[in-house]
């Protein structure tokens, strides 16, 4: 199995492990690979993961499919917070997904999500003190010639593993 952590901060400096991080989600969430979600760039609190204007992107009007958007919208900030929290130890789980388009996409889009140090501080604090926390993050989507395309606004519910109700 894919160690995440390990694997998201080698990629930090290697081409080779973003390759390999690329190729192992895919089989990890075989749903994601048809949009061929690329990660472009990944650092301790933040990353950038590209979606290319390909057929199985695209809409019945030829541009990008606000599904596919809603999908790289989750995929970036998802893996930010799977960095910040250990998948072993923490379930990361989405509660809900809003999204807000602006302009047609019709070339390869762009998603860029940080996760300030603050906020990981505040969430493991709050844990510390409650079973679990919400976490609301703000990608935003662009095209190649820079058009904001869309804004997304997840939220994720974290919480531990021994708090929930199938830990052993």
């Amino acid at each position: 199995m894919l160690n995440l952590e390990n694997i998201l901060k080698r990629g930090e400096n290697s081409a080779f492990a973003r390759w390999l991080l690329n190729i192992g989600l895919k089989r990890m969430i075989p749903f994601n690979s048809p949009h061929q979600l690329k990660i472009k760039a990944v650092s301790s609190n933040s990353i950038s993961i590209t979606a290319p204007y390909i057929r199985k992107n695209k809409n019945h009007v030829n541009g990008i499919h606000a599904c596919a958007l809603a999908t790289l919208c989750e995929y970036t900030c998802g893996l930010m917070l799977a960095r910040s929290f250990s998948p072993t130890l923490f379930r990361v789980i989405l509660k809900e997904l809003k999204l807000n388009y602006q302009y047609q996409a019709k070339t390869d889009v762009f998603a860029t999500y940080s996760l300030p140090i603050s906020t990981i501080s505040e969430i493991k604090e709050t844990l510390n003190k409650e079973d679990a926390t919400l976490c609301t993050c703000i990608v935003n989507i662009t095209d190649i010639q820079g058009n904001a395309i869309c804004t997304g606004e997840a939220t994720w519910q974290i919480k531990p593993w021994t708090k929930t109700h199938n830990s052993t």
